[in-house]
């Protein structure tokens, strides 16, 4: 299971947030992930909308971070959201171990 698909409602507010600035970020831009232009804009617009939703209480936590597993399912590949997020695993970790060591809390 990718990482993603773990997101607790709790670590919301922090995905939200890295999974923005790395889609905007000149140095790893969503379009460099994906390729394309026009499938990079529309899946910040799709970030954009959900992160609104969570922050003006139109969406409960737990239904945004099930949303936001399936936006990372559905415009990621694993190795995408590593390479977005600027993550990085070592021989041996699985994406749980890194999710476990890095964002536990």
């Amino acid at each position: 299971m990718a990482v993603y698909g773990g997101i607790q409602a709790r670590e919301l507010g922090y995905w939200l947030d890295a999974l923005i600035n790395a889609a905007y970020d000149r140095r790893c831009p969503l379009s460099s992930v994906h390729g394309g232009f026009a499938r990079a804009r529309t899946a910040r617009q799709d970030l954009l909308d959900m992160a609104n939703r969570y922050r003006c209480n139109q969406q409960s936590a737990d239904v945004t971070a099930a949303a936001l597993g399936r936006w990372c399912q559905s415009y990621l590949t694993e190795e995408e959201w590593y390479q977005l997020t600027g993550a990085r695993l070592s021989a041996s970790d699985t994406p749980a171990d890194w999710l476990l060591r890095h964002h536990a809390g």
